[in-house]
Order: structure tokens, then sequence, then C-alpha cells
């Protein structure tokens, strides 16, 4: 089996990130610890010198730069020093028990080579509280209504990565919360499964040591996914109008819905490419959307005649119609026209930059 490397984003932490390096040290004494230091500052240099202690690699960020940024930088290390090894994330809060850090670890390391993300998913019983529910529950339901994938929780902490993946992981765009969900987000275009085990559900003193900021992490966590159902509004307004438009010049409901599709796909897929999906240099993907384009084109007037001719109002059929669809049309973009797959290496994109896209600085240490 292959050696796992656990992986821990600290920011300003506290004792229960030692607590976590001691049990697994324990545990599994032959397994590599990496913890990065988010540019915590002095008043946590001594915290950082005991995780040394420990016999774990330290990384120091200079500055705060979020966790995406720190989960990042500790896989383009762990690739680099400890080749072939899969990396499990677990957060420094002392909220993933540890049977369940060495379950993921153990299911990584007993297959490497599939191409998967195992997932640590709560079940959200017992006592939570009420921010970090309704934030699973709005971002659950937002990301099985884009994308008509199910699952239970989202913005896991937990989770395995291959070596083989590493690359790719470090070529998802985000920096702070909202790299987590991008990473679920793109597996399916890259062809990545994304393999779920039940663990325990903590959340210690109310979750009072997170650092996620409720508005700001927030709006970051839901873009991918609200630009996404944006463009598809745009899309829809824009398709509305031509259908009126063409109807009431032809009369011909076919030909109405074919040209008003026409106008929208094209905005459409502009605007997915580049804002989305970030897919400008994607070969390939202006046939796969015209394909996919007059597939769902077929849906929509198979639809919208259907509920025209129970009589229901125009409005109201294209409405229903246009709902029935996105999330269709969502899953088919990110996993057929905007697919990529990259490897670990040998790709620029895939090393984390800065944000003046120079290579990032890490000062790493260890015992």
């Amino acid at each position: 089996m292959t050696t796992p490397t656990v992986l821990v984003p600290a920011y300003c932490p506290g004792p229960a990130l030692l607590q976590t390096l001691t049990d697994l040290r324990t545990a599994r004494p032959h397994w590599g610890l990496v913890v990065v230091d988010d540019g915590s500052g002095p008043p946590h240099a001594a915290l950082f010198e005991q995780a040394r202690a420990l016999g774990a690699d330290v990384i120091t960020l200079p500055v705060n730069r979020g966790k995406g940024a720190a989960l990042k930088a500790g896989f383009a290390h762990i690739a680099a020093t400890v080749p072939g090894s899969p990396v499990v994330c677990a957060d420094a809060d002392g909220q993933h028990a540890l049977d369940d850090i060495v379950v993921i670890g153990e299911r990584l390391a007993a297959d490497p080579s599939v191409r998967r993300l195992v997932l640590g998913t709560r079940t959200f019983d017992g006592h939570v509280p009420l921010r970090s529910r309704i934030g699973n529950d709005v971002t659950r339901w937002l990301f099985t209504a884009a994308t008509r994938s199910r699952l239970v929780d989202t913005q896991t902490g937990l989770r395995g990565v291959p070596a083989g993946l590493l690359g790719w992981a470090c070529g998802v765009p985000g920096e702070r919360y909202e790299y987590e969900l991008q990473m679920l987000l793109r597996a399916g275009r890259a062809g990545i499964a994304l393999d779920t085990v039940p663990i325990a559900t903590i959340y210690l003193d109310d979750n009072s040591s997170s650092h996620f900021r409720p508005v700001a992490d927030s709006v970051r966590i839901y873009l991918p996914l609200l630009a996404f159902l944006a463009s598809s509004l745009a899309a829809f307004t824009i398709d509305f109008a031509m259908l009126l438009a063409l109807q009431a010049l032809t009369g011909d409901l076919l030909l109405s819905v074919v040209g008003a599709r026409l106008t929208s796909a094209g905005v459409n897929f502009v605007v997915n490419r580049r804002l989305v999906f970030d897919a400008r240099h994607n070969r390939g993907a202006a046939a796969r959307y015209a394909v996919l384009a007059t597939g769902l084109l077929g849906l929509n007037y198979l639809l919208l005649s259907g509920l025209s001719g129970l009589g229901l109002p125009l409005l109201a059929a294209k409405v229903l119609t246009e709902l029935a669809l996105v999330s269709t049309s969502f899953a088919a973009q990110k996993r057929f026209v905007f697919t990529t797959r990259r490897g670990l290496t040998g790709d620029a994109q895939d090393r984390p930059t800065s944000s003046t896209g120079a290579p990032t600085t890490i000062e790493s240490t260890s015992r």
C-alpha cells in the first residue's frame, strides 16, 4: 500500500491542531504529516514549533492567503518531496475524528490509481450550529440544481486526493473557501469520480474556532454556481424575446424556437466558456456545444409544444421548460462540452501561482 500524507492547512490554530498531529503520529507513525501555516504570524510561532517537534513538515506562507491557497501550496510541496504519496486533507480545528482521517487515507492507499476524490461526508445529525446547517443546505441544493448530482456534504474539509491528481488540484481556481467547491464542480468535467465515505459530524463550541466569514466567503462559495445560473437567465431572456418576436412575425412555433435558440445559444456559449468554466483554450468545445445545443433544442421544442398544447400561455410554458432543462445543461456542459484532463506534470497551469502570475514562494521547514 502507498503511504498517505496528511495535509493540514492552519490559520491561527489552537491546541486542537497539536492533538490531531499527536493522535495521527500514534495511530499511523509511518504516515507523512504536512502543516501549512497560512500567515498566522509570530503569536503562533511556538505552536508551529511544537508541530515540527511532532514530526510534521511545516510550510510557512508569509501572509494569510486563504484555505484554497494553503491547500495548493501543500499539494505542490508533497508532489515535489514525496512523489507518489496520496494526500488526505484535514482541518486544524479538531472537527475530524482520527478514525475518519485514517479511513480516508487507507481507502486512497488501497487503490491509488483510480481517478477519484474520496470525500468524508457528514450526515449533520445531532447538534449542528444554525449557520453551518443553513450554509450546507443551501450549497447542497444549489449544487444539485446545477449539476443534477446529489452530494450530501459539499463543504467537507476531509477529502482524499490521489498522487496522480495533485497537479490537477493545483490548477483548480480559488484561493479561499470557494476552492473546495470548485474542486467538486470541476471534477466531473475532468472525468474524476466523487467517492463518498460517511464520517462523524463534529462541531466544537458551536464552531467558534472557524475563520469562515458568513457574507464574503458565502459569496465566494456560491459564485461558481450562481454564475452559471445568471448566464442561463441571460440566455433565457434573449431566447424568450426572440421567441416572441419570431412567433409574432411568422406564426410558426418550430421556426421561432429554432431562431431564438440559435441566438441565445451563441451568447450562452461565449459567456460560459469565458466566465463560468474558464475554458477559452479548450479545443473542440464549440463543436461539442453545437451537438449539445441541438439535443437541447429538440427537448425544448417538445416540452414547449407539449405544455402549449395543454393550454398554458407561452410565457409560462417557456419558464417551465427552461427550469426543467437548466440543470441538464449545466451537467452536460461541465462533463461533455468544456471537459479537461490534466496530468500531474508538464502543464504550467498546474503549478500554484501568486496573484501576479509568478510561481508561489513558500518556506518549508521540518524537524
